[in-house]
Parts: C-alpha cells; sequence; structure tokens
C-alpha cells in the first residue's frame, strides 16, 4: 500500500537549517512528481515544493531561495533542504505526491523554528 515516512523536524532557532527525509512505497516513484507540504496550527496545508521524477523542481514564493527540495529515485527517497528558517515556516511537514495527493498522509514531521 502507498505509504510516506517523513523525518528529520526539530527545533531550531531563526536563521537555522534542518534537512527533511521522505521515503515512498507503494508507488511508481519515478513518475510521480513529490511534493512537499506544510500545514501551520489553524491553516491550511499547503505546497511548499516540489519536484518531478527527471528533477524539475518549483517552490512556493514564500521559500524561494532558503529551501531546495531533491531527489533519488534510486533510494525512492526526497529530500527538503530548508535555510534561513523563520518562525513561520514553524509546521507540520509532509510529502505526497503532487497534483493529486494519495488519500494516505504520513506522520508528517514537526519543524520549529523560534525567534
Amino acid at each position: 500500500q502507498v505509504q510516506f515516512v517523513e523525518s528529520g523536524g526539530g527545533l531550531v532557532q531563526a536563521g537555522g537549517s534542518l534537512r527533511l527525509s521522505c521515503v515512498a512505497s507503494g508507488i511508481t516513484f519515478t513518475f510521480n512528481v513529490i511534493g512537499w507540504y506544510r500545514q501551520a496550527p489553524g491553516k491550511q496545508r499547503e505546497l511548499v515544493a516540489r519536484i518531478t521524477g527527471g528533477g524539475t523542481t518549483a517552490y512556493a514564493d514564500s521559500v524561494k531561495g532558503r529551501f531546495t527540495i531533491s531527489r533519488d529515485n534510486g533510494r525512492k527517497t526526497v529530500y527538503l533542504q530548508m535555510n534561513s528558517l523563520q518562525p513561520d515556516d514553524t509546521a507540520v511537514y509532509y510529502c505526497n505526491t503532487w497534483p493529486a495527493p494519495k488519500l494516505t498522509w504520513g506522520q508528517g514531521t514537526q519543524v520549529t523554528s523560534s525567534s
């Protein structure tokens, strides 16, 4: 069955960095666009970045220039390098397919940036 396992979150001071990982199973990984999404308390889940099987990337304006998405198709893993983290980046981060996320979401990984 489809499964996404996210890891790498934590608590950092503003300006710090984190690297998130997402391991996917149950999908034809190379053929899927994978996105990193986030959901802050009281807000809707939003797409942060996405990457095609060939490595083409796109970012939300709020993270452009600070976050970098990458993938290793052999390991069925997608990464999100987050630099210059700000308090507004505090959220639970998830990965899933894009544009149509699978019904099954992982547990997510909490990212907290303190001022």
